[in-house]
């Protein structure tokens, strides 16, 4: 089932042809989960689009703001995706931004109960031939630039697989086209530095914390493509999906679902009962 559509506040209008999000991608997004109308991680969200704002130089919609359209466009959905869409807004020809941009706020809605078995599923995967390119300035945030995520999942249409996995373009191993990435091996849960390229999840973020909080030793550093060979256990994080085993990566080895794995998913379980 399909929510509604808020565009600045006003249901179901449209976007102007003109806007800069459109013409060069220049804003922003967050993807988030909600249950009987009530965001997860919002703060989180809320957080990361900040700092996006301020590292773009694009004023920052008020909470409330966001907030009152989220609650619009979850009406009638019990489990549902919101995504939530920032831009500079319309602008003259040309990369220059306005000095006062006039800022467009989109945000959608849907049932999610179709990923409710994918969530659970677990995944196989591939490492994909599309590389992402090193920035600093834009890693971590959610920008609207994602033609690298677009030509890399295009990599596994016909394949009969779930997911890619990502490299940067100096071979370093970083995330999947739509998750985080975690290892664990020996017990110790590992994750790719988000330094110069990739995004830093909530639900990664959410899953660090929990991680701590049950005792676990935990590391966020470089990885490479060996590493997922002496990997014990491979499991991927969104905000939407929450965590997902990953069975197997093409090519590489298989990985079982793993004590570590199942301590993470049922303190999150726990955390959102």
């Amino acid at each position: 089932m399909i929510g509604r559509r808020l565009v600045n506040g006003v249901d179901g209008a449209g976007v102007a042809a003109d806007d800069r999000g459109l013409q060069y991608g220049d804003g922003l997004f967050e993807t988030m989960a909600a249950v009987d109308g009530s965001i997860r991680h919002f703060a989180l969200h809320m957080g990361r689009l900040a700092d996006g704002c301020r590292r773009l130089e694009i004023p920052m919609p008020g909470i409330e703001q966001i907030e009152a359209d989220c609650r619009r466009v979850l009406e009638g959905l019990g489990s549902a995706t919101v995504k939530l869409v920032v831009t500079r807004g319309a602008g003259q020809r040309g990369y220059a931004p306005p000095d006062e941009p006039m800022v467009t706020r989109i945000v959608t809605a849907a049932s999610s109960h179709s990923h409710d078995s994918a969530a659970t599923r677990p995944v196989v995967a591939q490492v994909c031939r599309t590389r992402l390119a090193l920035n600093e300035q834009f890693a971590g945030i959610k920008h609207l630039n994602r033609l690298e995520q677009v030509m890399a999942s295009a990599e596994l249409r016909g394949s009969g697989l779930d997911e890619g996995l990502m490299l940067a373009m100096d071979g370093r191993l970083v995330c999947a086209t739509s998750a985080n990435l975690f290892l664990v091996r020996s017990g110790r849960v590992v994750t790719p530095a988000i330094r110069d390229c990739g995004i830093a999840g909530v639900m990664r973020q959410v899953v660090l914390r929990a991680a701590d909080a049950l005792g676990l030793t935990v590391a966020v550093a470089d990885l490479e493509l060996g590493d997922l060979g002496g990997a014990d256990e491979v499991f991927l994080t969104n905000a939407v999906r929450g965590i997902r085993p990953v069975f197997a990566v093409a090519g590489i080895g298989q990985y079982e679902g793993g004590e570590v794995t199942g301590r993470l998913r049922a303190r999150l379980s726990e955390d959102a009962a």
